[in-house]
């Protein structure tokens, strides 16, 4: 009975420790994903952020976030985040024509991650704002007369 009873205490005690403790972040875009839908470069500037919250029961310290190019630019908050606060990670596009596919690496303490790397996407498209010549507006203006 003893060792029975000495048996469900390791395992017990086993078992708390194998649960994560430390910093957890949490993002809120789902699938950590920002779509930017359709949009003009005239009309948008490119700039979205990933807000975020420390879910676990120790400060959050980002230490880098990267893009996968130079097009689109993340800052990040250097101070820790404490557990239960919120912070947010500004990314900046740079709008070129076309489609938006990028992924910004977040590497942090987070221990619900593996090695503390969070992958975050944009995507979306870009378009060009279609531009109406002066001239040709006058000639239909001329031609309706």
């Amino acid at each position: 009975m003893k060792k029975l009873l000495l048996l469900l205490a390791f395992v017990g005690a086993s078992a708390t420790g194998l649960a994560q403790t430390g910093p957890k972040i949490e993002f809120t875009a789902k699938d950590n994903t920002i779509d930017y839908g359709t949009v003009s470069k005239e009309t948008d500037n490119g700039l979205r952020s990933f807000e975020f919250k420390n879910t676990g029961n120790a400060p959050l310290i980002i230490s880098n976030v990267q893009s996968t190019c130079g097009c689109t630019v993340p800052s990040f908050p250097k101070e820790p985040i404490l557990p239960g606060k919120t912070g947010k990670i500004d990314v900046k596009y740079n709008m070129a024509p076309g489609a938006i596919r990028k992924t910004i690496t977040v590497e942090s303490n987070a221990v619900n991650y593996d090695g503390g790397k969070v992958p975050l996407k944009i995507k979306g498209e870009v378009i060009v704002k279609k531009e109406v010549n002066p001239l040709e507006k006058k000639k239909s203006i001329l031609e309706k007369s």
